[in-house]
């Protein structure tokens, strides 16, 4: 089991590195590496929130490149009134389901 758990740890840290790049600190100024650091973790966290919520769907085990691919990173029309935003998926996105029981999860409700 320790071994299982020390190779889960070295997967996280790797998504942190490739998928995210939190060792990019490429600014000359210390705040602002400190800055995209924090912002890089605090996605980071986000996107742990989505895998977690989204353990019932064809995203179960999903990276983290992977779900800020399909979760994140698409294009949606976005329309607003006084009280709410609605989001409009493509019709072809890659896994609409998923999209969908996630959004929910976290407090989203259908129109």
């Amino acid at each position: 089991m320790i071994d299982g758990a020390r190779g889960d740890s070295e997967t996280r840290l790797k998504e942190l590195h490739h998928d995210l790049a939190v060792g990019r600190t490429s600014y000359s100024r210390f705040w602002a590496n400190q800055l995209r650091v924090t912002l890089t973790a605090a996605a980071y966290v986000l996107l742990q929130e989505l895998q977690l919520r989204a353990d019932r769907t064809a995203l179960a085990r999903a990276q983290v490149g992977r779900l800020r691919l399909v979760l994140l990173k698409i294009g949606v029309r976005v329309t607003r009134s006084v009280r709410r935003f609605v989001l409009h998926l493509p019709r072809a996105h890659p896994d609409p389901h998923a999209w969908q029981a996630i959004a929910a999860s976290v407090g989203a409700v259908r129109a």
